[in-house]
C-alpha cells in the first residue's frame, strides 16, 4: 500500500500546483500530516505570536486521481486515522469567538494515549480524531489551505472521521486532492479557535464517481447525508447549504420544490463545522432513516 509522507505539501489550493503524488480509482493509500502549524508549536513555550501563519494548514499533495475529469465527482472515504503522541491548544488575543477576551497568548500541550487526550490532571477527553483540511484545486484562482469553499479545504467539519465519504466536484484534471490539519478531539464550531491539533496519518480510498454534477462538498455518515456551505456570510452559508438540499431532496424523493422545502423544514437540521475561519461551513443533515435515503449517489 501507498504511504505519501508530508514533506511535499501545498500552502494554497490551486490548478497550478502540480500533483506529487498518484492513486487509482479503488486504490487505498495512507496520507501521513503534520499539525495544522506544520510543526512549529512542540512544547509550552513556543505561543501562536511566535510561529509563522502563512505556513498553517498546509496539506500534503496534491495527489492525483487518475481518470478524475472536470465535471466529475471525486468520493474520498476515510478509513483510519491515527494520531501522534501529543496534540496542542493554543489561546491567542482575537482568536475564536470570544478572542477579545484573551489578553496574552498561552499554549497547553495535551498527551494523547490509550484512547484519550489528557486535558489534564482531573479531565480526559475520549478521542474523536478528524480531518480538518480536505479538498480539491479550485476551478480558478488560488485560495489558501485556511480557507474553505466550494472546492472543500479547512471546512474543520468533526464528521469527516472514520466512516464516512466526503464527495467533492472535480474542477481539474486528477482532482489535485490534498489534506491536513487532524484533530484529536474537536466540538462543532471549533470556538476558541482550534480544535486538539496534532499530527498523525490517515488511510484513504478514493472513487470517480462520473457524469454527474455537484457544486460543493457533501458528506455521507452511516445514518446522514449532509450538505456543506462555506461562505463569509452565516445566512449565507445557511441559505446554500439550505438550497444543496432541497435541490437533493427533489432529486431523490421526486419532489417538487414546495414539497421538498417542506420535507427539510420537517426532517432536516441546520448545523454549524466552524465559525472561526475566513469563511464559515455550515451544513444541513437528512436522516437516512427517517427520509428513506441510501446515499449520496
Amino acid at each position: 500500500m501507498k504511504i505519501f509522507a508530508k514533506d511535499k505539501v501545498v500552502f494554497n489550493f490551486s490548478k497550478a500546483n502540480q500533483p506529487v503524488y498518484f492513486v487509482e480509482p479503488g486504490e487505498t493509500f495512507w496520507v501521513e500530516t503534520d499539525d495544522c502549524y506544520s510543526g512549529q508549536i512542540k512544547t509550552e513555550t513556543v505561543l501562536r505570536p511566535d510561529i509563522n501563519i502563512s505556513i498553517m494548514d498546509c496539506s500534503v499533495g496534491p495527489i492525483a486521481v487518475s481518470g478524475a475529469e472536470p465535471g466529475d465527482v471525486l468520493c474520498v472515504e476515510v478509513l483510519a486515522i491515527q494520531l501522534a503522541e501529543q496534540g496542542v491548544m493554543v489561546t491567542s488575543p482575537g482568536l475564536g469567538v470570544l478572542g477579545e477576551k484573551i489578553t496574552e497568548a498561552h499554549t497547553k500541550i495535551i498527551p494523547i494515549k490509550n484512547g484519550f487526550a489528557e486535558f489534564n490532571e482531573k479531565i480526559r477527553l475520549p478521542l474523536t480524531p478528524m480531518i480538518g483540511v480536505l479538498g480539491v484545486a479550485p476551478a480558478e484562482g488560488s485560495v489558501h489551505c485556511a480557507v474553505p469553499g466550494d472546492h472543500g479545504s479547512n471546512m474543520d467539519t468533526k464528521l469527516i472521521k472514520v466512516g464516512s465519504k466526503v464527495y467533492l466536484p472535480v474542477f481539474v484534471s486528477g482532482a489535485n486532492l490534498a489534506l491536513g490539519d487532524l484533530h484529536a478531539c474537536m466540538g462543532d464550531g471549533e470556538l476558541s479557535g482550534t480544535g486538539i491539533e496534532t499530527a498523525g496519518r490517515v488511510c484513504l480510498q478514493v472513487e470517480v464517481i462520473k457524469d454527474r454534477k455537484l457544486a460543493r462538498p457533501m458528506l455521507e455518515t452511516p445514518d446522514a447525508v449532509y450538505t456543506l456551505a462555506s461562505r463569509a456570510d452565516i445566512q449565507e452559508a445557511i441559505q446554500t447549504a439550505v438550497h444543496d438540499m432541497v435541490e437533493f431532496l427533489m432529486l431523490k424523493k421526486e419532489l417538487d420544490f414546495a414539497d421538498a422545502y417542506r420535507l427539510l423544514s420537517a426532517a432536516c437540521d441546520i448545523q454549524i463545522s466552524q465559525l472561526v475561519n475566513d469563511n464559515i461551513t455550515v451544513r444541513v443533515k437528512a436522516p437516512k432513516l427517517d427520509l428513506q435515503l441510501e446515499s449520496v449517489f
